[in-house]
C-alpha cells in the first residue's frame, strides 16, 4: 500500500537529487534536501484538507486531481508562479523574467520580495475564509467544544466570516502594509496593494468555492434518489455502490483545490528564498515536497483515515488560520519557516492524538457496554 502510494515520490525524489547534484555537486543536493523538507512540513495540513475534499470526488476526477493536478502544483506553482510575480511586478516580458532569474539571481529574488505583500494578502484571504467558513459551521464532531460551540452559533449570522476576513484585511493593510516598506514614500502603494491583492483573494474564494459548494448541493439530491434505488437493490440481492461526486461538481471542486495548492504553496516559494534563489534548485526541491503532499492525500483517502482520526480535519484547519495570519503578519515581519511549520505539525499531531484517546474511549465504552449485557443476559 504504502510503496503503491508513495511510489511516484519515491522516483521524483531519486530523479530529483540526482539532478540536483548534476547540477550543483553536494551543495545542491543539500539545498534540494532541505527544500523538500520544507514543502512537506508547511503542507502536511493542506494533504489533510485535500483529502476531505478528494474522497467526495469520482476516481476519474481523483486520477485528474493526481496527474493534471500534480503538473500545476508541481510546474504552475512551484517554477512558473515565481517567474510571473517577477514579470508582472517588474513590468518584463516572460523570457526576460527566466533569463532574470537564471543570469541575475540576487535582483530576481529582490523582485519576488517585493511583490511579497501582494502574494501574502491574496493567500491570506483566500486561507483565512477557508478557516473562518469551518469554525463558524456547526459540526457533529467538535475538537476544543469551548471554542467552537460558541463560533458555531455565531455562524447562523449570514457573510458574518466574509466581514471578519474583511476587518481583518483592513487591520493589515493599515497596521502591516503602512509600515512595511516607508522608506520611498511607497508605504500607501502597499497599503492600497495589500487591500486589492485581499479583496482578489476573497473573492477568488467566494466564486470557485461558492461554485464548487452550488453544483455539489445540486447533486445531493441525485445522490440521495440513487441511495435509495441502491438500497431496492441491495434488498433485492444486487450489489451496492459507493456514490462520488462527478461532472460539474467534481470539475469545480479540483479548481477549489488547486487554488487550495496554490494559496499553500505561497509560504513554500517565499520561503525557499531564505535557503536559495535558484529557480532551479528552488524548483526541484519544491516539486519532490508537492509529489509527497499528493501521495499523503492519496494514502490519507484510501486509508479512510479522515474517518476513523475525527479530529484531524479541525487541526488541519486550525493550522490553516494560523498559517493565514502569519501570511499577513509576513507583510511586515520576517517570520521563520521553522515557525510556521511548527504550528501546523503541532496542531495537527495535537488533533490527531485527540482522536486517538476518543478512539480508545469509545472502545472501552462498548466493551463495558458489552459486558454490561453479557451479564444481564447470563442472569
Amino acid at each position: 500500500m504504502v510503496l503503491k502510494t508513495f511510489g511516484w515520490s519515491f522516483a521524483v525524489t531519486a530523479l530529483g537529487l540526482v539532478a540536483a547534484f548534476l547540477f550543483g555537486g553536494w551543495t545542491a543536493f543539500g539545498i534540494v534536501a532541505i527544500l523538500s523538507i520544507l514543502e512537506i512540513s508547511l503542507s502536511f495540513d493542506n494533504a489533510v484538507v485535500n483529502a476531505g475534499i478528494l474522497k467526495k470526488m469520482n476516481a476519474f476526477w481523483q486520477k485528474i486531481f493526481l496527474t493534471i493536478g500534480i503538473l500545476i502544483a508541481v510546474f504552475g506553482m512551484r517554477l512558473v508562479f515565481p517567474v510571473v510575480i517577477v514579470a508582472v511586478s517588474a513590468q518584463l516580458g516572460p523570457i526576460e523574467a527566466v533569463d532574470l532569474a537564471l543570469s541575475d539571481k540576487d535582483r530576481y529574488q529582490e523582485l519576488v520580495t517585493d511583490a511579497h505583500p501582494a502574494i501574502a494578502a491574496f493567500g491570506g484571504m483566500f486561507l483565512l475564509m477557508i478557516f473562518l467558513d469551518f469554525v463558524f459551521e456547526d459540526r457533529e464532531h467538535k475538537w476544543l467544544a469551548w471554542l467552537e460551540r460558541p463560533l458555531s452559533k455565531l455562524g447562523k449570522v449570514d457573510m458574518l466570516s466574509v466581514c471578519v476576513a474583511l476587518v481583518v484585511l483592513l487591520i493589515s493593510a493599515v497596521t502591516f502594509a503602512s509600515h512595511a516598506h516607508q522608506h520611498g514614500g511607497t508605504h500607501v502603494d502597499k497599503a492600497e496593494t495589500v487591500l486589492l491583492a485581499g479583496i482578489a483573494g476573497l473573492i477568488t474564494y467566494m466564486i470557485v468555492g461558492g461554485l464548487s459548494g452550488y453544483f455539489e448541493d445540486k447533486l445531493e439530491e441525485e445522490e440521495e434518489q440513487a441511495e435509495e434505488e441502491e438500497e431496492k437493490a441491495a434488498r433485492a440481492g444486487k450489489p451496492r455502490s459507493a456514490i462520488a461526486v462527478g461532472g460539474k461538481a467534481a470539475f469545480f471542486m479540483f479548481l477549489y483545490l488547486e487554488v487550495l495548492d496554490a494559496s499553500f504553496s505561497f509560504d513554500g516559494v517565499i520561503g525557499a528564498f531564505a535557503i536559495t534563489n535558484d529557480i532551479v534548485l528552488m524548483a526541484l526541491g519544491l516539486g519532490i515536497g508537492a509529489m509527497y503532499v499528493r501521495s499523503l492525500t492519496v494514502y490519507l483517502v484510501r486509508q479512510g483515515t479522515l474517518d476513523e482520526y475525527v479530529y484531524l480535519e479541525h487541526g488541519a484547519h486550525y493550522a490553516i488560520g494560523a498559517l493565514a495570519l502569519i501570511l499577513l503578519v509576513t507583510i511586515q515581519y520576517e517570520i521563520p519557516e521553522l515557525i510556521t511549520g511548527s504550528i501546523g505539525v503541532i496542531l495537527i499531531g495535537a488533533s490527531f492524538w485527540s482522536s486517538v484517546l476518543r478512539n480508545r474511549r469509545l472502545a472501552a465504552a462498548e466493551a463495558a457496554a458489552g459486558e454490561k449485557t453479557e451479564v444481564s443476559s447470563g442472569v
